[in-house]
């Protein structure tokens, strides 16, 4: 009897595990793909970067009691909330930390009128529009997209103390998904204009409660206009 078969009879066994193990292979990397752009690793939520000067918005806003507007000037008016001049530092620091070699820099960009190179926390794409002024105006508070900001303190046994000291991170990741949560339910993160820049304030009554009263007291658009895809792409 003469045999036909050319190949070996494992091979179908070995092209089924190939063809399944692809499938399985490729899914794998797939869902990889999608567990590290929830990561820090690509939202850089958590992640402190160094700056020029070890500037300690703890110190600043806790210690020394200083509004946000102060550095922010344009927030309330702009949809960008601006990095203040260094003559705005210079406002205290002609009098504060005379000789602190911390301070250098500051005093050579405002002698040299060079700005201060600022690393950038938060950074949306060219495509979305976001604007503070609208949101600020609406009742959202600071510490909804920034965190924290007055206890974001220097590491040092991450990072050793010295004018690279990181004390500023991102605090959410700003993604699509994470700004429908709002969109979607305003009235979980909606509080009184008067409450904005309060980064420790705590509602005296349930969230859900308060912010439904807040939304029309501010006239707040309903869910169904602000998920458009027009409200943030245009």
């Amino acid at each position: 009897m003469i045999n036909n078969r050319v190949l070996p009879r494992f091979t179908n066994t070995l092209s089924s595990v190939i063809i399944f193990g692809s499938f399985f292979f490729i899914a794998g990397i797939m869902w990889a793909g999608y567990l590290i752009r929830g990561s820090p690793l690509y939202t850089g939520v958590g992640v402190a970067r160094p700056q020029p000067i070890p500037f300690s918005h703890e110190r600043h806003i806790r210690s020394d009691a200083i509004d946000c507007r102060f550095c922010h000037s344009s927030v309330e008016s702009s949809p960008f909330a601006g990095m203040p001049p260094t003559e705005t530092c210079m406002q205290c620091h002609t009098q504060i930390g005379l000789n602190s070699p911390i301070l250098d820099q500051v005093r050579e960009s405002y002698k040299t009128n060079r700005p201060l190179q600022w690393q950038r926390i938060y950074n949306l794409p060219g495509y979305v529009h976001f604007d503070h002024s609208i949101h600020v105006n609406k009742g959202v508070g600071c510490v909804t997209c920034h965190g924290p900001m007055d206890n974001m303190v220097p590491l040092p046994e991450q990072f050793p103390i010295d004018n690279r000291t990181p004390v500023i991170w991102k605090a959410q990741p700003l993604t699509m998904q994470w700004c429908l949560k709002c969109h979607r339910n305003p009235e979980n993160y909606v509080r009184p204009r008067e409450q904005v820049f309060n980064l420790n304030w705590r509602p005296q009554k349930p969230q859900a409660d308060l912010g439904r009263e807040l939304i029309g007291k501010y006239k707040i658009k309903d869910a169904g206009y602000l998920t458009n895809c027009d409200v943030c792409h245009f």
